[in-house]
């Protein structure tokens, strides 16, 4: 029993140095935590050239409302509907508008 109780102490002796030198691993981080988000703020507010743009900057001249919403209507129906190409084997074959050497 007793060699039992030394083999104890000495796991004890090794464990416990090792556990109180890596709970000071261990510490939380007020410091980082405090600051949490400021570093992507920054490049953020670095990547804008002028802030207060919309402030001092006068609307482009343009097209009327009605124009806008048309034109945007006839961009999104021309992805809907896809011009169907041709079959891809067949590549200028009587298509008829070839530029060959015909004497012109």
């Amino acid at each position: 029993m007793k060699n039992e109780h030394f083999a104890f102490a000495r796991w004890a002796a090794l464990i416990v140095p090792v556990c109180a030198a890596l709970s000071g691993c261990m510490s939380s981080t007020p410091i980082w935590d405090a600051h949490f988000g400021q570093a992507l703020k920054a490049v953020t507010q670095a990547q804008i050239i002028d802030p207060h743009a919309a402030e001092h900057a006068q609307s482009a001249q343009g097209m009327d409302g009605k124009s806008a919403a048309s034109a945007m209507d006839t961009y999104d129906k021309s992805f809907q509907q896809p011009v169907p190409s041709p079959n891809a084997f067949v590549i200028g074959v009587g298509s008829g508008s070839g530029g060959g050497a015909g004497g012109q």
